[in-house]
Formats: structure tokens, sequence, C-alpha cells
């Protein structure tokens, strides 16, 4: 059976998106270049932060299209977690609320990919 095992995001500039993520995910990059910045997780999931201007094929289309989700344990782990990310000046798209599948909100990268956080109901 195949498992995915790698997240691939197409920005406009890796090496300035990698400090973005950097700085959200409290990690540093196991490999950093002008055209591919790469993370990597617990786990074996790994996420990469490729140039769009030298991924090929070249590809057309933009953020928001899709989502991160990063799941946490608590409703104060994921308040705690909107702070921090208000604090550093991450736009926010949806302020922490409830939904019928938890606890959640949702943010928004340079490049403009979604990257939602919840806590499942």
């Amino acid at each position: 059976m195949l498992q995915p095992t790698y997240t691939l995001l197409y920005v406009d500039d890796p090496v300035a998106s990698g400090r973005f993520y950097a700085a959200l995910l409290g990690r540093a990059p196991i490999e950093a270049a002008p055209t591919f910045v790469l993370f990597a997780f617990e786990g074996g999931q790994k996420l990469g932060l490729w140039s769009r201007h030298s991924v090929a094929p070249a590809a057309t289309a933009t953020g928001g299209g899709a989502e991160i989700a990063v799941t946490v344990s608590d409703d104060a782990a994921l308040d705690a977690t909107h702070a921090a990310w208000v604090e550093k000046g991450v736009p926010i798209l949806q302020a922490p609320t409830d939904m019928d599948f938890g606890r959640t909100f949702v943010a928004r990268d340079p490049d403009g990919h979604r990257l939602r956080v919840f806590r499942p109901g």
C-alpha cells in the first residue's frame, strides 16, 4: 500500500518561506537551497517548499486551493498556537471557532497557502 510522505508547496521565494515555516514550526529545515527548502518531522512526514519558478513540469496553481492541517490535543494548545501566530504577524483567515468537526482556526502563509490548526471534536 502506498502512503504519502511529502507535502510540496510551490512558493515564490523558498528561502523566505523557509524562515516563515521555521518560525511557525519551531524547527530548522534539514535542507535549504535557493530553490528548495525541506522540513522533516517525527514519523517520516516531510514538508518541501519548492520554487514555483524552477519546478518541472511548471506549476500553474497558486496557494489557497488546499490546506495543511495540524492537530492539537486540546483547546488550550489551539488558543496558545493562535496567540503565538498572531504575535508573529501571521495573517489569520478564521479566528478560533467551534465547528462540527471540532475547534479550529485558519491562517495563511506568504504564498496564500491555508494553514488549519484544529482540535478534533
